[in-house]
């Protein structure tokens, strides 16, 4: 049978919770709430390994358990064997590098460049790019004995578990949800305090979207659901097997519906039973190279889960639990804040949020979201893939933005917490892009932009390896800098943990690869002719026009450079002419610090912060055409305030450098406060909560407590739902859940724990 969340069922409710459950965590860690989830997006908890991801609803009667795989995508080469990674073929690359030069050409010969909005005939391909993809659903259905009272649920962020608890007349319930790394599997457990008295049925229900599958009995306890995302597409499969250990007797088994014909788990007249499910698909990065034809297929994943499910299910479920709890324990890295809270046991998360909005600020619930965001990222990113869009949360065959890796921003803040908090979750992340960019982006380079060493990718990517252009125009896709900006990430991995082994295994590879791109793409400046080094075509991020040296390109190259410097020693490699080019070359290289005037800004106010008269501001391109009125979403020009430094420890130069103006910290400071109060709240454009925290953190950085808690406040006020996801736009109709501002807030958190606020 086929379900959506948007299922009702009418259940008889008695009293609800009137504080947080005796079992909820001591120390406030976690979110409660005394109904069951209704809406997806809003309402829903979220539980993951990494590989599998969870939204759970706690009803007690018709519980849905919304499931994803991290690796099951729509699209690419399981669509299309040819699929090419929006890359053209080499034959082209002569064509390709005569109009790239005609369009530099073009660039460089307008007055501000703003004539170039369109970068055709470069190419631009969608083609097989597809989706992040939902599964469907397990559904554990059962008949109330009466009505419902002292009903609970709750998340616990200390030890990872997802709780419901309830009472009906026949006796107490309690329900316990999580997902484990270290077996790769989901379990979800339901006790009664009567002997023999839980009864309930566990069935699979995919989405409407995907082909129809097949659910059958592997064997008297497990089911198994198997399907793919094509036609032609991805093969994927999920296995569920039910246990109880009870005195009380009962029976569990696998059947089949004899309305459905489909295969169902039963648990009759049991006091205790659970279901541990695992899941997989044929994807495999090892194969995402020319080696094997850009196939990214591997294996059958059914023997591989057949072993996974029959190691997980052979631990109790306590001992299971217990497995659980030390390995998330030890992801979290033994860090902790405090900023002040204090629990309020007595409000539920959603009522503690609704009253946020009107009251002056709630330190504990500031600390609630704070660990939320470390309590999704390391559920979403231990594992293959790192956390895409939505981390690994995503209940559409067809999800928005496709849920993909955004490199403009929404990737890249993913991450921000991670190495500043001591999270154990970013070795996905060195191997997508070792095993998926890399590879085909060194072929990209070749075709697109005619540079023989290194790689690239552009902004919107899959895990198929797509380097090249997706449509939409330059401003969306014109984005070969993403590399440079993953490369903080890969830098300060290194820096924080001082990981040699991995930094010559891996780290450095990667850094020295996007930095041999960008020794052979920077071209002299030919409209000034001030003989400094340039991006060109470049694109301030989802903004026109095309242009050259844009502030935001010139930061990530300039710093890229410098870790190069930094890192050399340590790699062992003995390559000193490239060390030799890295630094003649970032000797001529334009900065992208430049301050310009549009006239004196009248005073007015943002919220509580007020705005003062200025004459100059940070300019987001080499040739200066802002607009003081410009209050989009990409704080794009400020990169090198936060997360990079090229602005924040700003150094006058001493030798002369080229690219280098002089001038003094504080008036490079001054010009990024004024761009941060032009650029506005974040509201007028995407009204998304990323760009309210990014906000935040760069008033942080620049050491404004009241303009740093103003912004982050009022992203938790219009941003974040009563399950504290953060929502991209909450005016749409069904707002979609986007996940880089949960760990973009906690980012301006610590940003901010220089400063007092």
């Amino acid at each position: 049978m086929t379900l959506t969340p948007w299922t009702l069922v009418l259940v008889l409710w008695g009293t609800v919770a009137a504080a947080a459950p005796s079992k909820f965590p001591k120390t406030g860690n976690g979110l409660w709430y005394n109904e069951p989830g209704v809406n997806w997006t809003t309402q829903y908890l979220p539980i993951g390994n990494g590989y599998l991801g969870a939204m759970v609803n706690g009803n007690t009667t018709s519980d849905s358990i919304q499931l994803n795989i991290e690796s099951l995508w729509s699209g690419g080469p399981f669509r299309n064997s040819s699929y090419n990674g929006g890359n053209h073929p080499e034959s082209e690359s002569g064509y390709l590098a005569t109009q790239l030069a005609k369009i530099r050409d073009a660039i460089f010969k307008t007055s501000n460049g703003k004539e170039i909005t369109s970068l055709e005939p470069l190419p631009f391909s969608t083609d097989n790019y597809g989706s992040y993809s939902g599964i469907g659903y397990l559904n554990i259905t059962r008949t109330a004995s009466g009505e419902v009272t002292d009903y609970a649920r709750w998340l616990d962020m200390d030890d990872a578990l997802l709780k419901t608890a309830w009472k009906e007349p026949s006796g107490s319930f309690g329900r316990t949800y999580f997902c484990s790394n270290p077996t790769r599997a989901c379990t979800v457990h339901t006790t009664s305090s009567t002997v023999g008295g839980y009864s309930a049925t566990y069935s699979f229900s995919s989405l409407s979207g995907l082909p129809k599958r097949n659910i059958t009995c592997l064997d008297n306890a497990t089911v198994q659901l198997r399907g793919n995302v094509g036609p032609p597409g991805m093969l994927y499969e999920l296995l569920a097997r039910i246990q109880k250990s009870d005195p009380g007797g009962g029976t569990v088994k696998c059947t089949i519906d004899p309305v459905t014909g489909d295969a169902q788990l039963l648990a009759n007249g049991t006091t205790e039973a659970w279901v541990t499910w695992v899941g997989g698909t044929e994807y495999s990065m090892d194969a995402g190279n020319a080696a094997h034809n850009y196939s990214f297929k591997g294996p059958d994943p059914h023997d591989g889960l057949v072993s996974l499910l029959t190691k997980a299910s052979s631990q109790q479920a306590n001992s299971a639990l217990s497995t659980h709890i030390a390995d998330y324990r030890k992801a979290l890295g033994g860090f902790s804040l405090d900023i002040g809270q204090k629990f309020d046991g007595s409000k539920t998360t959603d009522e503690l949020i609704n009253e946020y909005r009107t009251d002056d600020g709630n330190p504990y619930l500031e600390w609630i979201l704070f660990n939320f965001a470390r309590y999704m990222l390391v559920a979403s990113s231990r594992s293959y893939l790192p956390a895409n869009l939505q981390g690994k949360w995503a209940r559409d065959a067809k999800a928005r933005w496709d849920s993909d890796y955004h490199a403009n921003i929404n990737l890249q803040m993913n991450y921000w917490v991670a190495e500043m908090t001591n999270l154990q979750v970013t070795d996905s992340l060195w191997n997508y892009m070792e095993k998926t960019w890399a590879p085909r982006g060194a072929e990209t380079a070749k075709i697109l932009y005619n540079v023989t060493r290194g790689w690239l990718v552009e902004n919107e990517l899959n895990i198929f390896g797509h380097s090249g252009m997706k449509t939409y125009g330059a401003r969306a896709n014109n984005y070969p800098e993403a590399p440079a900006w993953m490369m903080m990430h890969v830098y300060d991995h290194f820096d924080y943990t001082n990981d040699v082994a991995w930094w010559k295994r891996q780290g450095w590879p990667l850094l020295k690869g996007v930095t041999q791109f960008w020794l052979g793409n920077l071209v002299e400046d030919r409209h000034f002719n001030d003989s400094t080094l340039v991006a060109i075509p470049c694109n301030s991020p989802e903004q026109d026009p095309a242009t050259f040296g844009c502030a935001n390109s010139q930061q990530l190259i300039w710093q890229l450079f410098e870790s190069v410097e930094k890192g050399f020693d340590a790699s062992g490699d003995t390559d000193v002419a490239f060390l030799d080019e890295v630094r003649a070359k970032k000797a001529r290289l334009y900065k992208g610090v430049k301050i310009g005037s549009f006239g004196q800004l009248q005073g007015t106010t943002l919220g509580s912060i007020k705005i003062y008269p200025y004459l100059i501001r940070e300019t987001e391109w080499k040739v200066e055409f802002d607009s003081p009125t410009n209050t989009h979403r990409h704080l794009s020009h400020l990169i090198g305030l936060y997360p990079g430094y090229v602005l924040a420890n700003f150094k006058p130069p001493t030798n002369g450098t080229e690219g280098v103006p002089n001038l003094t910290r504080d008036q490079v400071l001054n010009a990024a406060e004024v761009s941060l109060i032009s650029r506005g709240n974040g509201t007028k454009d995407g009204n998304a909560g990323w760009e309210k925290v990014w906000r935040a953190a760069c008033w942080a950085q620049l050491q404004n407590s009241t303009a740093f808690y103003h912004q982050l406040t009022y992203a938790i006020d219009i941003n974040f739902a009563g399950n504290l996801w953060s929502i991209y736009n909450p005016a749409e109709v069904d707002p979609t859940f986007q996940i880089d501002a949960n760990m973009g807030y906690a980012a301006a958190v610590m940003v901010s724990t220089n400063i007092t606020v």
